[in-house]
């Protein structure tokens, strides 16, 4: 534990001096008032909404922040009741029967959807099919975690933002375990061929698996109904600012897979006196049973998150989720017009709907304008030559008007 190898060993000084916990604050504050004040409308799997501060004064309570894994249900009920009821919530929205709260986000979700389809397959194969919009992060992540069980990776061809079913269908074949798709996608168009990707992977005895958003699926058609196995993608859309690395897994599959879902399920059963109890019903990790029969190695969970994220859904409640969720395509249809008037700038690149961000193709390259808009207090990501990627939320809809008159600035 403790032989650190010579190149990497520091034996001298640091040369910091001591100081006390009022001047460490204060050089702390100095250090932090030097970074850019930069308005963000940066998207791509990371968004921020607004999360009421009945959040925090909840959640930051003694038994919650305190609390690790909800191993002794005697000591834990409340805890567990709110995890059962987050699994609840994304029963409900995704229209399937099973759902955990034990992921680290939305990557190794979609890995653990990967490994899940390896094991219950009936048929041969070790092929994954992953649209090539898909974030090469998120590919990364899963080839990284697939590796060990022989899963091969492969890219299939998009269409104006959406899926090429002709590019799918010549890709898939009996060796396929899992084809994957989005919705929205990662350039925030809506999906408008789902019912033909869960076709085409039904008929070819693999899982179907969709990433998207509890926002997202509270106004975009429910994943069963499109013929989904598996749902991934990232809770802490709900409860947590835009964290830009800490995330929230969202797990959903249908029952009959239950005994092979990763990580941990919270269950409700009864007490010996008859009352309703509630306890981790299921621990397929390897440290809790063996390694063979293990679904996954996670070691840790999301439950503090979770619970955010069940907190910020209940405070909404189902009208209100699902007027946030109308707002997230009401807001990119109007920034996306008012920049689409400017000249040089044709936004959205393509001509469907969107939820939070689109793309816009600039005449003028791309980065250069991305840095100028820096310049003038905007974040933006430059996803290509010609092309920005804009994200509108309810978290910065109040500078949108500012930033259509930057973008007019820098493109003249």
């Amino acid at each position: 534990m403790f032989d650190i190898p010579e190149s990497v060993r520091f034996d001298d000084e640091f040369g910091i001096d001591a100081k006390s916990e009022q001047e460490a604050v204060t050089e702390t504050r100095k250090r932090l008032q030097r970074n850019d004040d930069l308005t963000e409308f940066l998207g791509r799997g990371h968004y921020a909404h607004y999360v009421p501060s009945l959040v925090d004064h909840l959640s930051q309570r003694s038994e919650f922040i305190t609390s690790y894994t909800q191993y002794q249900p005697e000591v834990t009920q409340g805890f567990l009741q709110a995890l059962f009821e987050y699994q609840s919530m994304l029963v409900e929205l995704t229209g399937l029967g099973v759902a955990n709260c034990s992921m680290y986000d939305e990557a190794t979700a979609l890995a653990e959807a990967a490994l899940l389809a390896k094991r219950v397959r009936a048929a041969d194969g070790d092929r994954v099919l992953v649209p090539e919009y898909v974030r090469d992060g998120h590919v990364s992540v899963l080839e990284n975690y697939t590796s060990g069980a022989d899963v091969t990776v492969e890219r299939y061809g998009a269409d104006a933002g959406n899926v090429d079913t002709e590019a799918l269908a010549a890709a898939i074949d009996d060796d396929v375990v899992l084809v994957y798709a989005e919705n929205p996608t990662t350039t925030g168009a809506i999906e408008e061929r789902l019912d033909a990707v869960g076709d085409l992977a039904d008929d070819h005895d693999a899982l179907f698996c969709l990433g998207s958003d509890p926002v997202a699926m509270s106004l975009l058609q429910r994943p069963a109904d499109v013929g989904a196995d598996v749902v991934v993608g990232d809770a802490s859309v709900l409860g947590m600012p835009a964290s830009y690395g800490m995330g929230l897994g969202v797990f959903a599959c249908r029952e009959e897979f239950l005994r092979q879902v990763p990580g941990r399920l919270v269950g409700a059963s009864e007490d010996a006196d008859g009352n309703r109890a509630y306890t981790l019903t299921l621990q397929t990790r390897e440290q809790h049973i063996r390694k063979e029969r293990a679904t996954s190695n996670i070691c840790t969970n999301q439950a503090w998150v979770a619970l955010r994220t069940a907190i910020h859904a209940a405070s909404l409640g189902s009208g209100g989720l699902v007027d946030l969720a109308e707002r997230m395509v009401e807001l990119p249809r109007t920034l996306a017009a008012d920049l689409d008037a400017l000249t040089g700038v044709r936004a959205p690149v393509h001509d469907r709907h969107h939820f939070r961000e689109f793309l816009v193709h600039t005449d003028q390259p791309a980065p250069a304008i991305a840095a100028d808009l820096e310049a003038e207090g905007f974040a933006v990501h430059a996803v290509g030559d010609h092309r920005l990627q804009v994200c509108v939320t309810d978290a910065n809809e109040h500078a949108a008007d500012r930033l259509v008159d930057a973008f007019a600035g820098v493109t003249n």
